[in-house]
């Protein structure tokens, strides 16, 4: 199986490095929902844009956007 992001090898949809990256969005999700009362699209468009958001974790925002959102 390939990353849908990268086409890196993977176990299961994402490779190591954006499984990893997508682990911490929905770890984090919890804590921006609860102070902004944000929705799931709206984080990951807000993640997106980030300036201080890591490339691997814009990545799977930005493909997450682009496909079913989860």
């Amino acid at each position: 199986m390939s990353c849908k992001i990268c086409g890196r090898r993977a176990k299961s949809r994402f490779c190591d490095r954006h499984e990893e990256a997508y682990s911490s969005l929905l770890r984090t999700y919890e804590d921006w929902r609860r102070a902004m009362k944000i929705s799931w699209t709206d984080y990951l468009k807000e993640v997106s844009e980030n300036p201080y958001a890591g490339i691997w974790v814009k990545e799977v925002a930005a493909h997450l956007l682009n496909s079913d959102g989860h």
